[in-house]
């Protein structure tokens, strides 16, 4: 049987890939370089490959260091989960989560899986809103932490990037109307006014169908073959097509997915719930959904737009 990994070791490579640097990273896991250093030696070994290569004056993780930090991830965060689950210090309370609808089917079973497992005396509770109105209640107080969309009225910390799309169903041809019919939310959502300036500049003729803060009704309209809409790479479901530039639909922002944090006075369980609502963003993929029978990804190949930490606006 194979020895098994390392954790300290483990921990160390991920402390090297977020920091860029040895230096950095002994820092971060109290360690000297040279400590470090051997670690990573040491590692590669284990693993028979390379795990780094030189960029500049950084540390760049090679093909195979970047199949290895997938499971790294994962196996810290099991380590931590298991840890926590027999330890009678964790942390207990209650705490109010805030997350818009268009990101609660994909998002949320993730979410709310590891932290409850990690944090088994936690009550969670859930409120589905749109960004704004979930800012609002941030600023009030009545939420502890959200997961929204960047737009103009809202500035939060950014854990995933992703490309906004248009979207139609496979089984009709409603993009095809002369005069576009749109299924989109209210007039202050950013991906509505996105999607309308993108049309105008295209010169293509254009009206609101629908209109809803709920992705779910602007899901149904799409899918019923009445409308057109846009929607982030998160939303996309199975009987969906995804419009591009061949169809008359110019390309739209990428959306940033971020945090915000309340000041309610429960700061180690609002840590907690941010760390796990971007360790479980960074584990999710919208490729599960490929392999689903009737979802179209033919529009997506080649583009090369898988889900990123970074940068770009819009929401509902």
């Amino acid at each position: 049987m194979a020895n098994p990994l390392d954790l300290d070791q483990l921990q160390t490579f991920v402390a090297i890939n977020e920091t860029g640097s040895f230096t950095k990273a002994a820092d971060e896991v109290f360690r000297t370089q040279s400590a470090v250093s051997m670690q990573m030696r040491r590692l590669e070994d284990r693993i028979g490959r390379p795990l780094f290569e030189k960029d500049g004056r950084s540390n760049r993780l090679t093909t195979e260091g970047e199949r290895l930090l997938i499971y790294a991830r994962r196996m810290l965060r099991l380590n931590h989960e298991t840890l926590a689950a027999f330890d009678d210090r964790s942390l207990e309370g209650q705490v109010r989560i805030g997350v818009p609808d268009d990101y609660a089917d994909r998002f949320l079973p993730e979410i709310m899986g590891r932290f409850a497992q990690s944090n088994p005396r936690i009550e969670m509770s859930v409120i589905c809103e749109p960004t704004v109105n979930l800012a609002e209640q941030i600023r009030r107080g009545q939420i502890d932490i959200a997961l929204v969309t960047q737009c103009e009225e809202v500035t939060p910390d950014v854990v995933r990037r992703e490309p906004l799309l248009w979207v139609t169903s496979a089984s009709h041809v409603v993009h095809e109307e002369q005069v576009v019919p749109l299924a989109v939310g209210r007039p202050t959502c950013a991906w509505r006014k996105a999607a309308t300036d993108a049309l105008d500049r295209s010169g293509r003729d254009h009206r609101v169908l629908f209109t809803s803060w709920s992705a779910t009704v602007v899901i149904a309209a799409v899918m019923s073959g009445l409308a057109v809409s846009v929607l982030p790479e998160c939303a996309l479901r199975p009987g969906m097509r995804v419009l591009g530039e061949a169809d008359g639909f110019a390309s739209l922002p990428d959306c940033r997915i971020g945090i915000l944090r309340g000041h309610t006075g429960q700061r180690d369980i609002i840590d907690a719930v941010a760390r796990h609502i971007s360790e479980s963003l960074d584990n999710i993929s919208v490729q599960g959904l490929a392999d689903e029978p009737g979802f179209d990804v033919a529009a997506l190949i080649g583009r090369g737009r898988r889900a990123r930490t970074s940068v770009a606006p819009q929401g509902w």
